[in-house]
């Protein structure tokens, strides 16, 4: 085999292997916290209407934030110990202690809406063309009981309704929830 074949078989392989790791597989695995072993990143809630945000894994790191909303979705992204990282729908990142974090899952409709007055239709069924049951605004937060092919089924002040999933900031999209 001369230099310039062996040359050419490397830059095939290393090209395949390129795509093959380009490629979305259903044998991939998902990334796991190494402490809970749940998915990571992952949509959680707070439990609290006073949850901290530290700049570091332990209560003597520096406050950054306080959380005055409980049910707020946030999103882990790192685990330590009793600790997670977790980051909210404006992008501000810290650490919190877990136990103040719930796995029932909510979402924020539409927190990223500049428009003022603008309003998401929540719908009878999972069709653009079903009654509307309720008006939101962006920044409510809605209790998540189920996401399925682009819409969700949420419930708002004991009101059960369905609202596309490009809408709402604490599931992923095309994520299925049950």
């Amino acid at each position: 085999m001369t230099v310039q074949t062996m040359r050419d078989a490397l830059g095939f392989v290393l090209a395949a292997g390129l795509a093959m790791a380009a490629m979305p597989s259903a044998a991939q695995e998902v990334a796991s916290g190494p402490v809970s072993g749940l998915p990571l990143p992952r949509y959680v809630s707070l439990k609290s209407d006073r949850v901290n945000l530290r700049e570091g894994p332990s209560k003597e790191h520096r406050t950054s934030w306080v959380f005055q909303r409980a049910g707020l979705p946030v999103e882990v992204t790192a685990e330590f110990e009793t600790w997670r990282r977790v980051r909210d729908a404006d992008g501000t990142e810290g650490w919190v202690l877990h136990s103040l974090l719930s796995g029932r899952r909510t979402v924020l409709v539409s927190p990223w809406s500049k428009n003022k007055g603008e309003t998401f239709s929540l719908r009878e069924t999972n069709s653009e063309s079903a009654p509307v049951v309720a008006t939101l605004e962006p920044g409510v937060i809605a209790n998540v009981q189920s996401c399925q092919n682009t819409w969700c089924r949420v419930t708002v002040s004991k009101i059960v309704g369905y609202i596309k999933q490009d809408r709402l900031w604490g599931v992923y999209p095309n994520e299925t929830v049950q």
